[in-house]
């Protein structure tokens, strides 16, 4: 017996319902309650302190214990890149987008001259 759309479009229905209660129900929750929020308290200065923790952890990991392509590349390249992603963030006026672009060329650039 072949399998069609049509007679199991149930389970893609069920798929959609859980996907949206498991995600979209929570940030319309965090929406409402984001709006109530001061930008100055105290809570929202731990969660800030948290992301910006994760965010850190994450990058770590990835100098740190890298896979992939990063595992075969010298530690000395991966922090050097991430030193002048730093230095890129602060010297153009703390923007992100810059420390995060002179990051990845900077890794790219080096793993290119190391023949990767």
């Amino acid at each position: 017996m072949s399998w069609t759309w049509a007679d199991n479009w149930w389970g893609f229905v069920f798929i959609a319902i859980a996907g949206f209660l498991a995600t979209d129900i929570w940030r319309w929750l965090g929406v409402v309650a984001g709006n109530r929020l001061d930008e100055t308290s105290e809570a929202l200065n731990w969660v800030r302190a948290v992301a910006t923790a994760l965010v850190a952890a994450v990058v770590a990991k990835l100098i740190l214990f890298p896979t992939g392509t990063l595992e075969h590349s010298p530690a000395w390249l991966r922090v050097g890149a991430i030193a002048a992603g730093a230095a890129a963030f602060f010297a153009f006026g703390r923007r992100p987008p810059v420390g995060i672009a002179t990051a990845i060329a900077t890794l790219a650039l080096g793993l290119w001259w190391l023949g990767f």
